[in-house]
């Protein structure tokens, strides 16, 4: 009962859902394989293997660089989640107590997965643990970053707040302390609450699109593709601009490969 009743909770909605997603086959994205992939056409060896030890701005990777890998990520990922949508929304009412939370679960899998991706590029330190569970820093930054992407200030200004503590702490941790009980542990809370409620919405909509086979399909992919890649920007526009994410000073960089953009074709993806 008691369960059932911190479900009604928004913001326990938001950290079930959260806490769910992270456990999908593949949402979790190996850091140093993500960068040694992504970053491996426009680097050198010593200038990957020295972003993945410290950071692509400690590399000195220009942000003109990691702009163009962080949309080809933007466009490999929103192209996977509107496909599995599209899919779920094919059988019709019918199937709606099954494919509705799928679809929310998967679909929150791919905005961790897109997450993990622009803060790695962005200069983040490695977000997960080898532990099954999230810890509760990473569960808070975590919110945060999809707080950002819900277009959300107060997450936008806490998300520069963490940026700046590692900043001048040159942490390659995240700040356990200000995100669990500290400063920025109050935001994240509501953050989580706001989030909760916004995902009930989005799951409503969702689940009246799939209501018609083969329509629902068209509609609810639609969906999804509407508003995963503008969530997904403007996360990496904030990250992109934060001090955490500026190259340093003095390092030299590999001449640059122009690449084409393909919304089938990302550079870290991952296994």
């Amino acid at each position: 009962m008691s369960t059932s009743r911190d479900l009604e909770n928004p913001e326990s909605r938001f950290s079930a859902i959260l806490g769910s997603a992270a456990r999908l086959p593949g949402v979790r994205i190996d850091r140093a394989a993500y960068l040694r992939r992504a970053l491996a056409r426009h680097c050198t060896d010593a200038e990957v293997q020295r972003a993945i030890e410290l950071s692509p701005a400690a590399a000195g990777i220009p942000l003109e660089v990691l702009d163009r890998i962080a949309n080809e990520s933007i466009n490999y990922e929103t192209a996977k989640v509107s496909a599995f949508s599209a899919a779920t929304g094919m059988p019709g009412i019918l199937a709606l107590p099954a494919t509705v939370p799928a679809d929310l679960a998967q679909y929150t899998g791919h905005v961790l997965r897109i997450a993990q991706k622009l803060a790695y590029l962005y200069s983040w330190p490695d977000l997960f643990s080898e532990d099954a569970d999230l810890d509760d820093a990473t569960r808070s930054v975590l919110t945060l970053f999809v707080g950002v992407m819900f277009g959300t200030q107060s997450a936008n200004t806490a998300v520069g707040k963490v940026a700046t503590m590692m900043s001048r702490e040159v942490a390659r941790k995240l700040p356990q302390k200000a995100l669990t009980q500290g400063v920025v542990y109050p935001v994240v809370k509501k953050v989580a609450g706001y989030l909760g409620v916004q995902m009930t919405k989005q799951t409503f909509a969702k689940s009246v699109s799939k209501a018609i086979p083969v329509v629902g399909a068209v509609v609810s992919g639609g969906l999804t593709l509407a508003t995963f890649r503008p969530m997904a920007k403007r996360l990496k526009n904030h990250l992109s601009g934060l001090d955490l994410a500026e190259p340093a000073p003095g390092v030299v960089i590999g001449e640059v490969v122009t690449v084409h953009d393909s919304p089938l074709h990302d550079p870290g993806r991952t296994a």
